[in-house]
């Protein structure tokens, strides 16, 4: 008896999502660290910010294979915002205090704008994700 595959919602199989998504992720650290070493001021930081939510919906698709763009959008904005707003608690800056990784993931200051930057990350991952191509499975087990 064969096994079922797992399928994404979008028709792919599971792995290749998975391979996909696994590739945005390092496509997009690349290009965050790319604009950092380029670019100053306002340009790296509002980029940075909209980079990091596309980083985190490509985490949310390789965690979850058949998640669908808008689901994996609106987590992905959930996160950033919640990361953002727990920045306004000061432990956020604490732990950037003791830890490089805690800083690049948590930051350590609250800053307004950034909330609208994570909507063009999750806007322009939703984008990306929602149009790729669509592979009917030809065969049901």
């Amino acid at each position: 008896m064969k096994e079922k595959s797992t399928v994404s919602s979008a028709g792919a199989p599971a792995s290749a999502v998975r391979a996909a998504a696994a590739a945005a992720a390092f496509v997009t650290v690349a290009a965050g660290l790319g604009i950092r070493s380029t670019a100053g001021g306002d340009v790296a930081k509002y980029a940075g910010d909209a980079l990091y939510t596309v980083l985190v919906h490509a985490l949310v698709v390789l965690l979850a294979p058949r998640v669908r763009p808008t689901a994996a959008a609106g987590v992905a904005l959930a996160v950033s915002w919640a990361v953002e707003l727990a920045q306004l608690t000061g432990v956020p800056a604490e732990l950037a205090r003791e830890s490089t990784v805690a800083r690049l993931v948590l930051g350590s200051t609250f800053n307004a704008p950034d909330l609208f930057w994570y909507v063009v990350g999750a806007a322009l991952a939703w984008a990306v994700h929602s149009r790729l191509p669509r592979r009917r499975r030809l065969a049901h087990p």
